[in-house]
């Protein structure tokens, strides 16, 4: 009897001893943790899943290998909390998934439909990442996943924002596709989302009210997207949305025109912070050319005619070239420089009137102010240090020419007769 209780106890001792090895409870072609319920597969070319796995299982990574099917091989994992399938040649997510899953990852797939069943019965799935596969659709039942904070099905082929969102979701990431529209009612229940990712899509616009239910929003991308700015009948809801949300906006819509719909006028009509400045000027300008000394006729004269002839230097434009009244009258440049009468500088813009006097005015001729007109144009001249600073110089030369005749000078004729006339005394007197 002693010796049957012996034997009993040694074979149950073997079998304490043996006995997972025997299992293999971690394949030898993964690494295990945590009581060997944690294990990971990933990056080993496997085909098949390994033999000796856990039922008990709470992480599992089979990622970076060679699996095309894994249907109704998991569901076994009645455990499971986090499963990783990315980056494999499958074609659709797994059927018949363990209920208890909490995180799944399918990344970088063959995926081309999320399927309803494949997440209708997932009540405690927390975060699901589908991105970077080839999705054109997917289907999800109204009132499941109850407990998802987080889906991603960026970088795939979807053209319409998927409907019946989880209501409880707080990160929708939808970057990275074809969408083009949203259709009504589908965001209308997300009131706990915190963050909505839609950049690099094909919106052109977003529908009215879209995003009036997103109260909680805090970031919003909408870069990347061809928004059809000149749209008046479309494009204003998001545009006045963007100006009154909370949420930061990364990507405004029609940035460039953010005064596009602030007012009834229209973007041609409204000038710029540019030509504002410009215009102030142009009617400053105006006002002095209307005054009788620059409306007061002049004359013609030679001067006037041999400045005229020469040369004016082009100036150059600013790229945005206004016109202005002002630029209907004469520029008229003074004698000793470019200094203009109200003090401005030589630098002044092609706005500002400048006088000049005549310096011949006092002379006999009662010649009036004679202008040299030039076109007016907003800059300075391109080589304006080649340009003489005054012209005293000429005008002093050419009123030399037009001033009054000095003494007469004996001609040659005049010397000879008056040669022969001495002759003549000179024999009478002989």
């Amino acid at each position: 009897m002693e010796y049957q209780i012996l034997n009993t106890s040694t074979c149950l001792l073997v079998l304490l001893v043996f006995l997972p090895t025997g299992l293999g409870i971690c394949p030898s072609s993964c690494t295990c943790s945590g009581n060997d319920r944690n294990v990971d597969c990933s990056g080993r070319n496997l085909t098949v899943l390994p033999q000796g796995l856990q039922d008990n299982l709470t992480y599992l990574n089979l990622s970076f290998n060679q699996f095309v099917d894994l249907d109704h091989q998991l569901t076994r994992f009645t455990n499971l909390r986090t499963l990783d399938i990315s980056n494999n040649w499958l074609k659709n997510v797994p059927a018949h998934l363990p209920k208890s899953l909490w995180e799944l990852y399918a990344t970088n797939n063959n995926i081309k439909v999320l399927q309803k069943l494949d997440t209708a019965y997932q009540w405690n799935l927390r975060v699901l990442d589908v991105s970077r596969n080839l999705v054109e659709r997917a289907v999800l039942i109204n009132n499941t996943l109850s407990s998802l904070k987080f889906l991603n099905l960026s970088s795939n082929k979807l053209w319409t924002v998927p409907t019946n969102i989880p209501y409880n979701i707080e990160t929708v990431d939808l970057s990275n596709n074809f969408l083009s529209q949203i259709l009504p009612g589908t965001l209308v229940r997300l009131q706990h989302l915190t963050s909505l990712y839609l950049h690099n899509n094909k919106f052109s616009y977003i529908p009215d009210k879209a995003f009036d239910q997103l109260l909680q929003l805090q970031v919003v991308t909408l870069y990347n997207n061809p928004w059809s700015c000149s749209d008046q009948q479309n494009i204003p809801y998001v545009l006045q949305w963007v100006k009154g949300t909370a949420a930061r906006v990364l990507g405004a819509p029609c940035a460039h025109q953010a005064g596009l719909w602030a007012s009834a006028v229209p973007a041609s009509a409204a000038p710029t912070a540019g030509d504002s400045s410009l215009l102030i000027k142009g009617m400053k300008a105006a006002d002095r050319a209307t005054s009788p000394e620059a409306a007061e006729p002049t004359q013609v004269t030679k001067t006037h005619k041999q400045l005229k002839a020469k040369e004016v230097t082009p100036l150059t434009t600013q790229s945005h070239t206004v016109l202005f009244p002002s630029t209907e009258q004469p520029l008229l440049r003074h004698p000793d420089g470019l200094t203009s009468r109200d003090g401005g500088s030589q630098g002044a813009a092609a706005t500002h009137t400048t006088h000049a006097t005549d310096p011949t005015q006092g002379n006999s001729t009662g010649s009036s102010t004679t202008p040299m007109t030039l076109s007016i144009t907003s800059g300075m001249p391109t080589n304006y240090s080649k340009m003489p600073h005054s012209t005293t110089a000429t005008l002093r030369k050419e009123a030399a020419t037009t001033g009054a005749p000095s003494a007469r000078v004996p001609s040659r004729a005049s010397t000879g007769e008056l040669s022969l006339l001495c002759l003549v005394l000179l024999h009478a007197a002989a």
